[in-house]
């Protein structure tokens, strides 16, 4: 029984070690973009979001937001905590708009996500 038990400490430590050397090698990056919802920059193929009030409305009725960046890409923001948490609290006030964001970006099976330590409204343009 004691070495199964001693097994299975080194066993969670060995993945803790693991997930903090993975964290640790997470590249900082700046993203530029549009605040939007995740199925509207699926489903509609949109480049920008139709309208705050659009936006707002389907985060609030549950939809995840997104940045979707100048070149297109998809940033799903995520938490870096677990348990996790949803990110909309920290989007909603940009809802719409474009964005700077920066912080860890993590890549998996195409997919992109962003740990954002960092979130500002850009400037509107003349």
């Amino acid at each position: 029984m004691k070495i199964t038990v001693i097994g299975a400490k080194m066993m969670f430590v060995g993945l803790l070690a693991a997930v903090c050397v993975s964290a640790a090698d997470a590249p900082t990056v700046t993203v530029k973009g549009y605040v939007l919802d995740s199925a509207c920059a699926f489903t509609k193929g949109l480049s920008k979001p139709i309208s705050k009030q659009c936006a707002t409305s389907c985060a609030t009725a549950g939809s995840p937001l997104v940045i979707l960046s100048d070149d297109g890409t998809i940033y799903w923001p995520i938490a870096d905590t677990t348990p996790s948490s949803g990110q909309n609290a920290k989007l909603l006030p940009f809802a719409g708009e474009k964005v700077t964001a920066s912080g860890k970006a993590y890549q998996r099976g195409g997919s992109k996500a962003i740990v954002i330590e960092k979130i500002e409204a850009q400037a509107a343009q003349k």
